[in-house]
């Protein structure tokens, strides 16, 4: 039988630790913050993660990827529950052998294109802007940040 010794006590501080070992290892230490050139001058705006135009752009982006998704789904949608509660609408006939479903079915082709020319219409005309826009900026803090 062998004799094994106590295990040390915790927090276990190594011999030639420095003073941050302290904390738990795991933590992640904090860098020394080294100051700034006296000469610097402040920035102007402020970082491009936290910019607003970027939430100007993501709110324009979800209410575009709305309009054209209610637009095609929305009538798919209907086409669905028409046929399902309202199958005496759509079997009666249009003209001469063309019933209601097969028309509103038809349709659904020039939907999805309407759909796809109301996408690309607000992309150009709300979204785009703002992303070119948000791009210079981008193109500007870095040729800034490059010349320190």
């Amino acid at each position: 039988m062998s004799y094994d010794p106590p295990p040390p006590s915790y927090p276990y501080r190594p011999p030639d630790a420095s003073p941050s070992y302290d904390t738990y290892p795991w933590v992640p230490q904090q860098p020394p913050r080294t100051p700034e050139p006296a000469g610097r001058r402040p920035q102007r705006h402020t970082a491009l993660g936290h910019h607003s135009d970027l939430r100007v752009l993501r709110s324009a982006y979800r209410r575009q990827r709305r309009v054209a998704t209610l637009t095609a789904l929305g009538y798919f949608v209907l086409f669905l529950i028409l046929s399902a509660f309202a199958p005496s609408f759509m079997t009666s006939t249009v003209t001469d052998g063309l019933p209601t479903g097969l028309l509103l079915a038809l349709v659904q082709v020039p939907v999805t294109w309407l759909a796809i020319v109301l996408y690309e219409r607000t992309a150009r005309r709300r979204v785009d802007p703002i992303a070119d826009r948000i791009r210079k900026q981008a193109e500007l803090d870095a040729r800034r940040e490059g010349s320190r």
